[in-house]
C-alpha cells in the first residue's frame, strides 16, 4: 500500500492532518480492537457515528478516546450519536452539538460540530449519520451544508455514515457543495459496509474548496491495522483521509 502522509505543520503554517470517520455501533463490539484501529490510524480528528447516547455515554466515549491517545471534543448523547475526538495537536476554538428535526417514529439525528486550529490552519469539522429514509436523508444533507457554511470558516471537513451509495441524490447533493475525498484521491479500500464482507461505500468524507486531499479510503493494510481488528471492532469499516489545510491569514 502506498504510504499516506503523516501529520505535520509545514513551513508556511499549512497543516497536513489525518481525519478518520468511523461508525462504532454504540461500542457494542470489540472496543479493544476498535481502539487499536483508531490509534494505528494516528488521526488528528475522528468523526464518530453511533457513539453511545444513553447511560454514562460521556464516560464511555472518554474511555475510548483515552485508549486511542485522543480526547473527546464534542457530541455523543447531546448530538444523538455523532461525536468528535481529537489529538492534542488541535486547539479547540468552539463546539456545538445540533439536533436535527425529528420525524415521529424515526431515530433522532444530529450533527457534532467544532472549529479547531491545527498549526496555522483554522478548520471547521462536522460528523453526521443521515437517515435511512431517502426523503429525510436528502433534507438532512441540506441542513448539513447550511450548518457547515454557518461555521464561518474558510475551510472545513465533514464526514459520516450517509446510509447511501455514490450516485444517490443525497450523495450527489453533498458532492455538489463539497468535494468527495475518495473521488479526489482514492487510497486504500473503497467499500465500507458491512465490515465482514464490504460491498458498498456508504461512509464518506467531504471537504470544502481549498483543502487539498492527499489520500482517502479504508485503511486495510496500513501498518498496525489488523484485518481481524477491522472485522471485530464494529459493523462498518473506517475511512481515513489525509488533507493539507492552508494556513489561515
Amino acid at each position: 500500500m502506498e504510504q499516506l502522509p503523516n501529520s505535520q505543520t509545514e513551513p508556511d503554517g499549512s497543516a497536513v492532518i489525518r481525519v478518520l470517520s468511523y461508525n462504532i455501533r454504540s461500542l457494542r463490539d470489540d472496543t479493544d480492537a476498535l481502539a487499536r484501529v483508531i490509534k494505528a490510524c494516528a488521526p488528528d480528528l475522528v468523526l464518530l457515528q453511533e457513539a453511545p447516547r444513553f447511560f454514562r455515554w460521556r464516560k464511555k466515549l472518554t474511555r475510548l478516546a483515552r485508549a486511542a491517545d485522543l480526547v473527546l471534543l464534542s457530541g455523543g448523547g447531546s448530538a444523538a450519536g455523532p461525536a468528535l475526538l481529537c489529538s492534542l495537536r488541535a486547539t479547540v476554538e468552539r463546539t456545538e452539538d445540533v439536533l436535527l428535526p425529528l420525524t415521529p417514529g424515526r431515530h433522532r439525528r444530529g450533527l457534532a460540530t467544532a472549529v479547531v486550529r491545527i498549526g496555522g490552519a483554522r478548520l471547521g469539522v462536522l460528523s453526521t449519520h443521515l437517515s435511512l429514509d431517502a426523503d429525510e436523508r436528502h433534507e438532512q444533507a441540506g441542513l448539513l451544508l447550511d450548518r457547515l457554511a454557518a461555521l464561518g470558516v474558510p475551510h472545513a471537513v465533514a464526514g459520516g455514515d450517509l446510509n447511501e451509495c455514490p450516485g444517490g441524490r443525497t450523495f450527489r447533493r453533498l458532492g455538489d457543495g463539497l468535494r468527495d475525498c475518495w473521488t479526489a484521491a482514492p487510497w486504500g479500500g473503497e467499500y465500507t459496509f458491512p465490515a465482514a464482507a464490504p460491498d458498498r461505500r456508504i461512509d464518506a468524507v467531504f471537504v470544502t474548496e481549498g483543502v487539498e486531499v492527499l489520500g482517502c479510503g479504508v485503511p486495510s493494510g496500513l501498518p498496525g491495522v489488523a484485518e481481524d481488528d477491522l472485522r471485530a471492532a464494529t459493523d462498518h469499516l473506517p475511512v481515513l483521509t489525509a488533507l493539507r489545510v492552508p494556513a489561515t491569514a
